[in-house]
């Protein structure tokens, strides 16, 4: 499957004892732009702090404010403790993210999650990633954002009170992909550019809420908000909480996107630590402020039977303006859409550059500087779950895949640290926080398959084990597919596209 690639066209990932993390190439190389194309071509480093920390932000603040209040507080069943989910889940956010950045500065290569499961652990844990992410979990992210978005945008082509048919859903979110798939493989300084813009404008969206819910609160809207009430009826059982908690990590989903990105980075080293400090903070307390501000117009009933939580706020408190709202869940949706195509793809480009993918995977556009056919890998996979319709199983499958990866990433921190002690490590966290992490990350694992098993738990563990038959029979067995070189040429000249170096 991979054996062009291992051939020539890239470089397989060093195995045994001895093995030592890549390192970091320097953002110029002596090469000249002809011998550049001719031999390999490179990530361009054009992203700084300030489009780091809006990547973040966007990725982060997507659907997930619109949709998780209800489910937050449906598991919690009182407005107290779903607030103090929307805090734990903030907390457990910061600290995966700051394991993330001792992890991104050691291994500062495209890939992320891959990239440190795959040097902790070796090639079947890194090849087992790849899978999950470039086969499911990136392209049925963007999927349903993309639907979200789809819903949003036909609300506001279709007139009438009647909900909009699926079919103009369906081709407003393909719209949407194809679009997100063009900027992304055009440019990383436009799409990340375009991640800043949105990403100010969704924010300012929010804060308007806020600002309304503030109001509220000087008029003394507190009813639903007294501790001597808010905290009456909540779940009692502790496992109860763990379908509670995905929709909360749902919505801090996202906090990671840089660590894909390390390559375009100008520097890595001062921009990873710095982007999740500013980035994770504005978030928790967005949200928190956020919730807050819906509970102060809405009862818990009211939430639950909402099916737009922001809008029907709007309604109630922005009178005339409530369009605002709405035409923000559009701008938010739209931004954590381009920045999944700009982050995600780079988990089969980096998968590809080792050998766990196919060779084509790997390559860079010889025009434009980007992993052009990892882009649209991912659109092509969204298209078709957009066409297939319901993606609700996904997410309870995909979260639960999700956190089984984040478990093995957190613990890849003590792994590396033995197995590389000399590697520098420019930000080097508290070993209490990855503890702390891998501990969160054994509950959001048994928790909610103890307290609500689904089929879908099933369907993840069948997932996976596919990844490794496939592993077995195409990286390991190195057997290809009939005309597999060939269809690597035509797709370089159709692509225009050559290996990439790191």
């Amino acid at each position: 499957m991979a054996e062009d690639f291992a051939n020539g066209q890239g470089r397989r990932h060093t195995k045994g004892k001895d093995a030592a993390p890549l390192e970091r190439r320097p953002s110029s190389d002596p090469m000249s732009k002809d011998e550049e194309v001719a031999d390999t071509v490179q990530l361009k480093r054009e992203m700084g702090l300030i489009r780091a920390v809006a990547i973040i932000v966007s990725a982060m603040i997507g659907s997930g404010i619109f949709i998780s209040p209800q489910g937050i507080l449906r598991g919690a069943n009182s407005v107290g403790m779903s607030l103090i989910i929307w805090i734990v889940c903030g907390g457990v956010s910061f600290l995966g993210a700051l394991c993330y950045v001792e992890l991104g500065t050691v291994l500062p290569r495209a890939g992320g999650t891959y990239q440190y499961i795959l040097h902790a652990y070796g090639d079947l844990a890194g090849f087992v990633v790849s899978w999950a992410y470039v086969v499911i979990l990136k392209p049925a992210s963007a999927a349903l954002v993309s639907i979200t978005l789809g819903t949003y945008i036909s609300d506001y082509v279709i007139p009438g009170d009647c909900a909009p048919p699926n079919e103009a859903i369906q081709l407003f979110a393909i719209l949407s992909v194809t679009v997100m798939m063009f900027v992304n493989c055009v440019s990383v300084r436009y799409s990340s550019g375009g991640v800043v813009i949105l990403t100010i404008s969704k924010v300012v969206a929010l804060l308007i809420i806020i600002a309304a819910g503030i109001v509220q609160l000087f008029k003394g809207r507190t009813q639903y908000l007294n501790p001597e009430v808010s905290f009456q009826g909540s779940t009692t059982q502790i496992l109860g909480y763990g379908t509670a908690l995905y929709y909360g990590f749902w919505a801090y989903s996202g906090w990671d996107y840089v660590n894909n990105l390390m390559e375009e980075l100008k520097n890595p080293a001062r921009d990873l630590p710095l982007s999740i400090a500013i980035a994770v903070p504005i978030v928790t307390a967005i949200y928190l402020l956020t919730n807050i501000a819906y509970f102060t117009v809405l009862s818990p009933n009211e939430l639950l039977a909402s099916s737009a939580v922001a809008v029907t706020f709007a309604e109630r408190t922005l009178g005339i303006m409530a369009w605002l709202v709405p035409l923000g869940v559009c701008i938010s949706t739209a931004g954590t859409l381009l920045g999944s195509f700009l982050s995600g793809p780079r988990t089969a480009f980096a998968a590809g550059r080792e050998g766990h993918m196919l060779s084509i995977l790997s390559m860079v556009s010889v025009k434009y500087h980007t992993p052009l056919p990892a882009i649209l890998l991912q659109g092509l996979v969204a298209i078709v779950l957009i066409l297939m319709g319901d993606f609700n199983s996904i997410i309870v499958y995909g979260s639960i895949v999700q956190w089984i990866l984040f478990l093995a990433a957190f613990a890849a921190v003590f792994v590396l640290r033995r197995k590389y002690p000399d590697t520098p490590r420019p930000f080097k966290v508290n070993s209490l926080v990855p503890i702390l992490a891998i501990i969160a990350s054994i509950f959001m694992v048994l928790a909610p398959i103890i307290s609500d098993p689904k089929l879908e738990y099933l369907y993840a563990f069948v997932l996976l084990a596919l990844g490794l038959l496939v592993y077995i029979v195409f990286v390991r067995g190195k057997r290809q597919l009939p005309f597999m070189d060939q269809m690597t040429v035509f797709c370089q000249k159709l692509f225009l596209v050559g290996p990439s170096r790191a």
